[in-house]
């Protein structure tokens, strides 16, 4: 049985499921591989304009399986960073699929489930839900996910969470920038639903080529390259078919080409 979920509810997007509610959603490696590989698929389908990441069950992801874990203390070296390494690719191809990724995030969110909800674009939680770096208690460390979570958690309260190992609620992930919005329980999906509807009535290529574009531009000085960098970039969507209708659209006061019915 997959440990995925993949819904489409409409042509143009896909909702991914994580599928082991017993486990709370917890990874093992068939996890791993499978998202690595749904992540790539679905950014490669030319139709899809967004993509939501949630979790059934009771919690979107409590971060590593026990049993699991039970494994990886009995393993080699070489077989511990082969297992890190899965892990760090799943990240990274999650991080650069050209699709918007919207985190509809409840329940508990620990450990690597946090680094898993860092790569989404847009994160909107539930009331109630809790956050945890918990990799210290173990006597681990959030290495993998790290990149990521500090880029969205910041560096001021990564250095205090890595460390300290403390829950913390949605609230405080809203105060902190981690999520962008916390809504009642009852309200989530209607609140995602509404984000994905801003993105679907979007210029498909303008919404992959906006998210490379915040990829490619973070930490950069803005210096002469870039700035030419930036005025190209504008130039070759200005010139091309989707930005040509969609200012012939605005201009003339009717829906673009690439709206949904």
């Amino acid at each position: 049985m997959s440990l995925l979920d993949i819904v489409r509810p409409t042509p143009h997007v896909a909702e991914l499921w994580l599928n082991r509610p017993e486990t709370r959603n917890a990874f093992n490696a068939e996890l791993i591989a499978e998202l690595t590989a749904a992540f790539r698929a679905l950014g490669a389908e030319p139709e899809l304009r967004a993509l939501v990441l949630g979790g059934r069950g009771k919690a979107f992801c409590a971060g590593a399986d026990l049993n699991w874990m039970r494994t990886l203390g009995s393993n080699t070296w070489q077989q511990n960073k082969a297992d890190a390494q899965a892990l760090a690719d799943m990240l990274w191809q999650a991080h650069t699929c050209p699709l918007p990724i919207v985190g509809r995030l409840h329940g508990d969110c620990y450990a690597g489930g946090v680094g898993l909800a860092a790569v989404c674009d847009v994160r909107i939680a539930a009331e109630g839900m809790h956050f945890c770096l918990s990799e210290a208690r173990l006597g681990l460390l959030p290495a993998t996910i790290g990149p990521y979570v500090l880029r969205a958690l910041g560096e001021p309260a990564s250095r205090r969470y890595f460390v300290t190992a403390e829950r913390f609620g949605a609230a405080r992930a809203l105060a902190l920038g981690f999520v962008h919005e916390v809504v009642a329980p009852d309200a989530l999906d209607a609140q995602v639903a509404e984000i994905v509807a801003a993105l679907v009535a979007n210029g498909p290529r303008a919404v992959r080529a906006s998210k490379q574009l915040v990829l490619d531009l973070a930490g950069r000085e803005i210096d002469a390259a870039l700035r030419e960098d930036t005025a190209r970039r504008i130039a070759d969507t200005r010139a091309g078919d989707e930005g040509r209708e969609g200012m012939s659209s605005f201009l003339d006061k009717r829906e673009p080409a690439w709206r949904c019915p």
